[in-house]
């Protein structure tokens, strides 16, 4: 069977449905998982074309919640055409693309529909997308969520491009009330900016080639102070609620308190906090460098131990790249160097090839990489899971394969990050969308198959 072929159905020795991994047939009606069988071999048989994966593991597609395409507007930078086909490449079926940085930013109702345009006809899997807050737009928002948002994202600090300004505790105010009782959820970027005395009478070097200069900038007390604020926030409005790319352990006893307190809050961390470390950033190295910063080891460990525990709900790309030029390589300064890491394509493996040494199993895979980002998208109904009526949707994949990091296998458009070289486990053979195969042992689609999915937030889903 080659890329671009509609599947009817697929056959594995390891399906993973529910909890479970068994033989199993799963077949496929009009782009929905229609019925999961037990696979009685040869004597089991559906019309159609019939996809024998023999050992490989099928489970649902990634979810992948936080990625920043950048078109229209930044195309030197990524581009739907790219990013969806390193998407597919990688057993991500739906993206959520952020409102930055793209120019323009998604921050109204007409910027909306030319973001749209711009992504019409050119996507390998299915794309949803995030609007932004900033000063002054809050009239935007009610008829971006009526026209089809996932939901909102802000920034309580610099966001890094001049068109996406970040928020003061009065906007925040003003965007809440207006998003309260539409079923929407708000996004924050979460470090504020505050008073550092000591930073730079500690006798520390200050070389901007250095990492730990770099770090020091960004310490663990400003997403711990942003944090407070946003559960503040979410208790005061009952408003949803979400912390993106949480990179700090010492925020985790806040967000513990306040849901207890009934706090809708969400959290998310990324593939790379849970993967490098600052211990091993070498100087000079910008492709390490994204905001908020990759902290110590001991740091990581709380994280996986908070992920395992449920206190973070799931694990994303925050796939943030740039032409190379911008990480500024040549001189390794890390002050001046663009923040973000590109990583859309390697999500599972990465996230496997450790947390398999941590005892997670595969239906923890599912509910990080799956179920969890889909329910915050409202998308819960038709992705993130291998149930009849939903989406057809599926990876195939081998989590024993080891494969090394290569510039040649990379997909996204510029080639740079920190993972070149790294061996994983878990290699993907390919990706179906809604019943077409979008990816497969190497070769895509000749078409884009994607769809634009614009999010009804009065339809009822899974909380949280």
């Amino acid at each position: 069977m080659e890329a671009g072929s509609t599947v009817s159905a697929v056959r594995s020795q390891r399906v993973l449905t529910g909890e479970d991994i068994r033989p199993a047939l799963l077949t496929i009606k009009e782009g929905k998982i229609h019925k999961v069988l037990p696979d009685l071999g040869a004597a089991l048989h559906t019309a159609g074309e019939v996809l024998d994966v023999g050992n490989s593991l099928v489970m649902p597609g990634i979810v992948d919640c936080h990625v920043h395409v950048n078109e229209p507007g930044r195309t030197s930078w990524e581009g739907y055409w790219t990013a969806t086909r390193a998407a597919a490449a990688g057993g991500v079926t739906t993206i959520v693309d952020m409102p930055l940085n793209s120019i323009p930013p998604t921050t109204s109702l007409e910027n909306f529909q030319e973001k749209l345009q711009s992504a019409s006809g050119r996507c390998f899997v299915d794309t949803a997308f995030w609007g932004g807050v900033i000063p002054g737009n809050q009239l935007e928002l009610r008829p971006m969520v009526q026209a089809g948002v996932a939901g909102f994202k802000c920034f309580l600090i610099h966001s890094g491009v001049d068109e996406f300004p970040h928020v003061r505790d009065s906007d925040l105010h003003t965007a809440m009330r207006q998003l309260q009782g539409s079923g929407s959820v708000l996004l924050f970027h979460a470090e504020k900016e505050i008073q550092q005395p000591l930073l730079y009478s500690l006798p520390f070097s200050s070389d901007p080639c250095e990492y730990s200069t770099f770090l020091r900038s960004r310490p663990d007390v400003m997403e711990l102070e942003a944090i407070r604020t946003v559960t503040e926030l979410c208790l005061q409005y009952q408003v949803r609620c979400h912390i993106v790319h949480l990179s700090s352990a010492q925020s985790l006893e806040l967000i513990r308190t306040a849901r207890k307190a009934g706090a809708p809050l969400t959290v998310e961390t990324t593939h790379h906090y849970l993967t490098l470390s600052a211990e091993d950033i070498p100087s000079g190295a910008t492709q390490f460098k994204c905001c908020p910063p990759i902290r110590s080891i001991a740091n990581q460990e709380q994280l996986w131990s908070a992920l395992s525990a449920g206190d973070i709900d799931m694990v994303v790309s925050d796939h943030s790249p740039c032409t190379p030029n911008l990480k500024h390589l040549d001189s390794g300064d890390f002050t001046q160097a663009w923040g973000g890491i590109s990583s859309l394509q390697f999500g599972l493996p990465l996230f496997w090839t450790s947390a398999c040494k941590r005892g997670f199993s595969f239906p923890d895979v599912v509910r990080v990489l799956c179920k969890k980002p889909a329910q915050l998208c409202r998308l819960d109904n038709q992705k993130g899971s291998l149930l009849p009526g939903h989406d057809a949707d599926l990876v195939i994949w081998d989590p024993e394969r080891e494969f090394v990091v290569k510039e040649e296998n990379i997909h996204h458009k510029n080639k740079l990050t920190p993972y070149l070289g790294v061996t994983l486990h878990g290699e993907v053979k390919g990706t179906i969308v809604r019943g077409k195969l979008v990816y497969f042992n190497g070769s895509f689609s000749p078409q884009p198959l994607g769809e634009q999915l614009l999010i009804n937030h009065n339809v009822a889903q899974t909380a949280l």
